[in-house]
C-alpha cells in the first residue's frame, strides 16, 4: 500500500496504475475543498450586511409571534356548530367601502418589506429577504394550500399572528367561543397564479401574494375547535372586521374585501416602531 499527502492529510491507497492514482488525488483534494467551504459558511463568513438583515428578521419573529406547532392546532371541527349564541359586535360600515385598498396600494406597501417575485425554481434559492414557514397554531388555522405555499416574510407572519391573536382575545372578551381565523392563501408564484386563474377570476399576474407579505383570510367559514359557545359566521365576520379596521387605522395593514372569493385580502405594512 502506498501513501501520499493531500493538503496535509495522509492518504493511503492500494497499488494501482498511475492514472488511477492521479484521479484519486484529484478527488480527495476536491472533497477537502468542499468541506472547507462549508465550514467557512457555517462560521458566518457571508457578509455583515446580510447577517444584520437576518438578525433583524429573527428579532421581529421573536417579539411578535408565538411558536407555530403541529399539535392539536393542526385540526379543527369539520363544520361550524349550529344553535348559535348571538355575539355583540360593532359595525365598521359597508365592508366593500371600508376595505377597498387597491392592488396598486398593496403592491407599493409590499415592495418595501417583501420578496422579489419568484420567477422560476432557481429564484427559490436566491431570496431577497428571509422567509418564515407558517403552520396552524393557537392564533390561526391554515387550510390545505393548493395554489400557494406556507411562507411569509417575518413582518407578514407577525401581522398574521397579531390578527389571529386580537380576534381570539376580542372573542373571549365578549363571552367566549372556541374559534380561530382560517388562512386560505399565502405565498404564490407566477406558475401557481396561472393555474389559479383557471378557477379564480380574482387572481391577477401582479398578485401581491408573490411578495410574501399578503394572506387571504376567509370571512364565511371559521375554524371551530369545540362546540362550546357556538357562534354564527356572520357575527364572527363582523368581529374580524373590527380587528382589521383597528389594525388598518394603526397603519399596520392594508385590506381588500373580496366578494367572488369570500375573504379579506390583507397585506402587512412596514413597521415604524
Amino acid at each position: 500500500m502506498d501513501c501520499c499527502n493531500v493538503n496535509g492529510v495522509a492518504v493511503h491507497y492500494l497499488f494501482m496504475p498511475g492514472e488511477c492514482r492521479i484521479f484519486t488525488l484529484i478527488m480527495m483534494r476536491g472533497i477537502l475543498l468542499i468541506f472547507s467551504a462549508a465550514f467557512l459558511t457555517l462560521c458566518g463568513c457571508g457578509g455583515g450586511a446580510e447577517q444584520n438583515r437576518e438578525a433583524e428578521a429573527v428579532k421581529i419573529v421573536q417579539l411578535d409571534m408565538r411558536a407555530d406547532t403541529a399539535g392539536r392546532y393542526a385540526t379543527c371541527m369539520e363544520e361550524m356548530p349550529g344553535n348559535t349564541v348571538r355575539l355583540r359586535t360593532n359595525s365598521v360600515g359597508r365592508l366593500d367601502e371600508v376595505f377597498n385598498d387597491s392592488n396598486y396600494v398593496h403592491w407599493a406597501a409590499a415592495e418595501q418589506i417583501g420578496l422579489k417575485p419568484l420567477a422560476d425554481m432557481r429564484s427559490h434559492w436566491k431570496l431577497s429577504r428571509p422567509i418564515v414557514k407558517i403552520a396552524s397554531c393557537e392564533d390561526f388555522y391554515l387550510e390545505t394550500l393548493t395554489h400557494s405555499s406556507p411562507y411569509l416574510v417575518p413582518e407578514g407572519a407577525a401581522m398574521l399572528h397579531e390578527v389571529g391573536r386580537r380576534f381570539c382575545d376580542s372573542l373571549q372578551a365578549r363571552g367566549g367561543g372556541d374559534y380561530r381565523i382560517r388562512v386560505t392563501s399565502v405565498l404564490r408564484t407566477p406558475e401557481s397564479i396561472r393555474r389559479l386563474k383557471r378557477r379564480n377570476k380574482n387572481a391577477i399576474d401582479s398578485s401581491v401574494h408573490q411578495l410574501g407579505t399578503t394572506v387571504d383570510i376567509s370571512y364565511n367559514v371559521f375554524a371551530a375547535d369545540s362546540p362550546a359557545v357556538p357562534r354564527s359566521s356572520a357575527d364572527l365576520k363582523a368581529l374580524l372586521a373590527e380587528v382589521l379596521w383597528a389594525m388598518r387605522s394603526e397603519g399596520k395593514i392594508l385590506v381588500k374585501y373580496e366578494k367572488k372569493q369570500p375573504c379579506f385580502h390583507i397585506t402587512a405594512c412596514k413597521r415604524n416602531d
